[in-house]
């Protein structure tokens, strides 16, 4: 399942690609951090520019109660117990890199406990995020949508069907679903097939938002659409893709005519016959931070309302003022994108406190180290940490939650700028495995860092109108 994601993009500097397989031994192939694709950034509102195919998709969820709880203010000043214990090694951290040349004050460092703070250094100093903005697109998608949002995608007919021809064309209204793949364009060939077309005399149109493979381009999203829906004409990706899928699933043939349209408006006589819903959406999150797709992230930002919407909301649920969350995209490319320490540790606890009522916890929506496969599986950190990594060429940011025995969970944000991107690695995990060491290692996740097993199962579907 976690292998649907298709192009996945890495935070290496700028969005790297792995091929689309579902092999997740692929996704953490050399290549997955050698070839650089681009992220667009959108701060307008989201607009439909037509009435849907088929009846209105469901309202969005209203976000939950617990999530416009402010994060209570954490007192800067550390309990002397505690200083006695981790300014030292918070200390020895700051050096070691001062003494190669990096500056102190391009270093953050914040770690908590419940309402205890245990470290900080430059804690509430924006400093270059780079893939931590994801936390921030995280925490706006989730008070904007709720947990299961799914997007929808409609494909309807402008004609009759007769012994297997569509005389018309094939319309696809898109809903910004940000993981429609090759997968999906099977299935709904396949269920084009089950009603009866297996070719299309007329055009391949599409209307508002879709998205394929990652592209966020209509036209071109709509020709890898109208490959995926005819097996005659699959790339060796496409049919690279089908492999993984069950032994026996049909090969569609629907062959389309004419070409790929781009419409500003459904056409009058259009009528619906397959709709495909997403993944829902704390899955999709999943997906995306555990690999941290760069382009997915754009688009859940951009549903949202773009990069300044998400700051605000990120910022307004997270309960720190505004000026520690400053965003230039969804995605965190670009050292522009800027978050204090303080803030990072808040967006997780305010994704947690909203994961909750849901019977979630951070750990269904960002990566379990040792137990969730992604990127961060090259990297030698804690078990059981739920973590999100960020990389560019000069800036390395690690934030999450870590498990130990003496003082529970503790949440923290390592946020390095202006130097080695492989040395602030290796200092970032020495300093986590000495908390490790400090406070001891737990043997299973707590009840807050422990995924739902329930929703192992969510998966994204597509079903025959008619």
């Amino acid at each position: 399942m976690l292998g649907r994601i298709y192009g996945l993009i890495v935070d290496l500097n700028s969005d790297s690609k792995m091929p689309k397989t579902r092999s997740l031994t692929a996704a953490l192939s050399a290549s997955l951090l050698t070839l650089l694709v681009g992220c667009s950034t959108a701060n307008s509102p989201k607009t439909t520019t037509s009435a849907p195919l088929s009846e209105a998709s469901p309202s969005p969820m209203n976000p939950n109660d617990a999530l416009s709880v402010a994060a209570k203010t954490v007192p800067l000043v550390l309990p002397a117990e505690i200083a006695n214990i981790v300014t030292p090694l918070i200390d020895q951290y700051v050096n070691t890199l001062a003494s190669q040349g990096f500056a102190r004050d391009s270093q953050g460092v914040w770690i908590q406990t419940g309402d205890t703070l245990l470290a900080n250094h430059q804690g509430t100093v924006p400093l270059p995020a780079a893939s931590i903005t994801k936390v921030a697109t995280t925490l706006a998608a989730l008070s904007t949508f709720g947990t299961e949002r799914q997007f929808v995608t409609l494909i309807g007919t402008t004609g009759a069907i007769e012994n297997g021809v569509l005389e018309g064309d094939l319309v696809v209204q898109g809903g910004e679903d940000p993981l429609f793949v090759w997968e999906e364009a099977i299935a709904v060939g396949n269920l084009l097939n089950q009603s009866g077309i297996k070719q299309v005399t007329g055009n391949l149109i599409i209307v508002d938002k879709f998205y394929m493979n990652f592209e966020s381009d209509p036209m071109k999203s709509g020709n890898l659409l109208k490959q995926g829906l005819n097996a005659q004409t699959w790339s060796a990706e496409a049919l690279s893709q089908y492999q993984t899928l069950p032994p026996g699933t049909p090969r569609p043939q629907v062959a389309i005519a004419g070409g790929v349209q781009v419409a500003s408006s459904l056409p009058a006589n259009v009528e619906p016959i397959v709709r495909h819903t997403s993944y829902p959406l704390a899955e999709l999150l999943k997906k995306m931070n555990s690999y941290s797709n760069n382009k997915m992230a754009q688009m859940l930002a951009d549903s949202v309302g773009g990069a300044k919407v998400v700051a605000q909301k990120a910022a307004s649920a997270a309960g720190v003022p505004p000026a520690e969350i400053s965003l230039i995209n969804g995605s965190g490319l670009g050292e522009e994108n800027r978050i204090s320490p303080r803030a990072a540790v808040a967006m997780f606890l305010a994704i947690e406190r909203y994961l909750q009522p849901s019977g979630m916890t951070v750990a269904d929506v960002f990566t379990v180290v040792g137990q969730d496969e992604g990127i961060l599986s090259q990297r030698s950190l804690p078990p059981l940490a739920v973590v999100k990594s960020g990389s560019l060429d000069r800036v390395s940011s690690l934030a999450g939650a870590l498990p130990t025995q003496q003082q529970g969970t503790i949440w923290f944000a390592i946020m390095n700028a202006g130097g080695s991107l492989q040395m602030f690695r290796t200092e970032q995990e020495s300093l986590l495995r000495g908390l490790v060491t400090q406070w001891g290692a737990v043997s299973s996740p707590p009840v807050e860092l422990t995924p739902a097993l329930a929703r192992k199962s969510k998966t994204s579907q597509s079903k025959l109108l008619k």
